[in-house]
């Protein structure tokens, strides 16, 4: 984020402004990502366009960008998941108020205050899957551990420890 900017918002405020803020966010600034990442590094670019909701309350247009990267859960690679995402949300004081009274997403506030970096964060998190898994699910795990040489080897020392059994079998 731009050294100055308020992370800590009036959506209230902005909403009758309808002012549009735009914030970059270090992937390593968002704490709730961090289990998914599988490095750190990069950047994401988050759009806010407030503005009023057909309810009259305090809305939000937000838009997020990253390519963050994530951990194959099949072959446990690195690989880049481009996330470009959107969601209107409303913003809300009580529980009442966020059940199924309006078509966008409620987002609960305290004290007319919102945080551009939670609610970014909360945008990139809604975008990622829940287990992640390469774009090429053909290639995936085709890594070679060993070359053809090992593990040919590896199979003619493979021991066979029920292999008497099978002769057993074949008597009776």
């Amino acid at each position: 984020m731009a050294a100055g900017l308020p992370d800590l918002v009036d959506c209230a405020r902005l909403a009758l402004d309808a002012a549009v803020l735009r914030r970059e966010y270090a992937l390593r600034e968002l704490p709730r990502v961090q289990d998914l990442l599988a490095e750190s590094a990069g950047t994401m670019q988050a759009s806010f366009a407030f503005g009023k909701s057909a309810t009259g309350r305090a809305g939000a247009s937000v838009a997020v960008r990253a390519e963050p990267q994530l951990k194959c859960q099949r072959c446990l690679q690195a690989f880049a998941f481009p996330v470009d995402s959107g969601s209107e949300i409303e913003f809300t004081q009580d529980e009442a108020a966020t059940a199924s009274d309006t078509e966008r997403e409620a987002f609960r506030i305290k004290s007319g205050l919102v945080s551009l970096r939670e609610l970014a964060e909360e945008e990139l998190l809604l975008a990622l899957p829940i287990a992640a898994s390469c774009s090429t699910p053909q290639s995936c795990g085709k890594a070679p551990l060993m070359d053809s040489a090992a593990v040919t080897e590896a199979s003619v020392e493979m021991r066979r420890p029920f292999s008497a059994l099978q002769d057993l079998l074949k008597r009776t």
